[in-house]
């Protein structure tokens, strides 16, 4: 975790379903000059128990209880593994990486490393890598395996196109995003490793399915309590890689 995480903190093993049940009733009056829109928007924000806990906690976005309630249940996120977080920013992903990894080296578990890639730049982490660049650049790969230096054990996809509001194309993008992490995680990640992306509504186009079936034991989809209700997101989830013999 960043300096700015307070220190002793950690979401720990369900800590998201505890955060799940809170129930805050704060009205937002609306103001001259602001949209309806923005008002309903600040009210949910104001009323969301995953923002006031990200913010108590010092993580950097509310996305961080969407990582942690999934290893809650596929249980990926273990000390001494080495992580890449694709579509990093703002960090909160990075943030729980880091942390349950133990990539800061406290203690008696073994150390866990971190590397996170997003076009936005980020502030600093404590324990992890984080590059400023487009995945989808023809380069990007070869540099994240030169920051690892060896393979991955997970390979993290929260990368996502900008919403057009027209379902089928946002699918199309969001598949191909998923794609291209995928085709990467096949390209690094260890025997028995893990891979996560995130998919819309409608879930994974059959042909990646069947790529990720034949290249890892078990394939989930899963939909975190973090994951806003009205969200048209999920994750497929696939472990047990077979390894790089399998293409």
């Amino acid at each position: 975790m960043d300096k700015s995480t307070r220190k002793g903190a950690t979401t720990g093993k369900g800590r998201g379903a505890q955060v799940a049940k809170r129930n805050l009733s704060t009205r937002v009056k609306s103001a001259k000059g602001r949209k309806i829109s923005s008002t309903l928007w600040l009210q949910r924000q104001l009323n969301d128990p995953y923002v006031a806990e990200a913010r108590r906690l010092g993580y950097k976005s509310r996305a961080a209880f969407k990582i942690a309630e999934l290893d809650d249940r596929f249980d990926f996120l273990k000390p001494g593994k080495r992580i890449v977080d694709l579509g990093a920013a703002p960090g909160g992903w990075t943030q729980i990486a880091v942390e349950r990894t133990n990539a800061l080296g406290v203690g008696k578990q073994n150390q866990g490393f971190v590397v996170g890639m997003d076009l936005q730049e980020m502030d600093t982490i404590a324990g992890a890598t984080l590059i400023t660049h487009d995945f989808m650049e023809n380069d990007a790969p070869d540099i994240l395996k030169e920051i690892l230096k060896g393979p991955a054990d997970v390979v993290l996809s929260d990368m996502a196109a900008p919403a057009t509001g027209h379902t089928a194309t946002d699918h199309m993008r969001i598949i191909g995003l998923l794609e291209v992490a995928l085709d990467f995680a096949q390209d690094v990640l260890a025997p028995g490793g893990v891979f996560l992306g995130k998919v819309l509504r409608g879930g994974t186009e059959n042909d990646i399915l069947t790529l990720l079936k034949r290249d890892f034991r078990i394939v989930k989809h899963a939909k975190p309590p973090a994951s806003r209700v009205d969200s048209a997101e999920s994750y497929v989830i696939a472990t047990g890689f077979r390894g790089q013999n399998c293409k």
